[in-house]
């Protein structure tokens, strides 16, 4: 997917608030480009209603949160899942996850896999969408601060 820089714009729109420096979390701007600029790799952005941002929508449309993965073969990997915290807990991030359900089955995906730091909030989400944890790797994220947090891998059929 080649990303336009109002798709880049919005996203960074949203990472810039979404993630706790604390935990390090949020990609860069070049991080995003490079991403979206290999194969298979899918990016969505909605408004505060949870509905979906065209690429070519005006300048003035609000983003609210957006979801970035990629698929190989039958498999997709989320990526990055971030709404503002102003409209949290509002469905945006729910709405984020149906959307991500809707066009993985569109592109005949099976299985959606995520990783997350042990703590992390938004388990209560994925939870409701059915995945489970299906791995840890033991002291995988470095915090700020130095300090060492398990990563969890998280697996759903669709």
């Amino acid at each position: 997917m080649m990303a336009s820089p109002a798709l880049i714009d919005r996203i960074m729109a949203v990472m810039g608030s979404a993630f706790d420096p604390a935990y390090g979390e949020a990609w860069n701007r070049r991080q995003i480009a490079d991403a979206l600029t290999m194969p298979n790799t899918h990016a969505l952005v909605v408004d505060a209603d949870g509905t979906p941002i065209p690429d070519n929508a005006a300048q003035s449309a609000s983003p609210a949160g957006f979801v970035l993965t990629r698929h190989v073969l039958d498999e997709e990997e989320l990526l990055l899942i971030a709404v503002l915290p102003g409209v949290r807990r509002r469905g945006v991030g729910a709405a984020l996850i149906k959307h991500l359900f809707a066009q993985a089955s569109s592109r005949g995906i099976t299985r959606i896999f995520l990783e997350m730091r042990r703590g992390n909030p938004a388990i209560h989400l994925y939870s409701k969408f059915g995945f489970e944890p299906i791995g840890e790797r033991r002291n995988y994220y470095r915090m700020e601060n130095g300090e060492r947090v398990d990563a969890i891998t998280f697996g759903c059929s669709i």
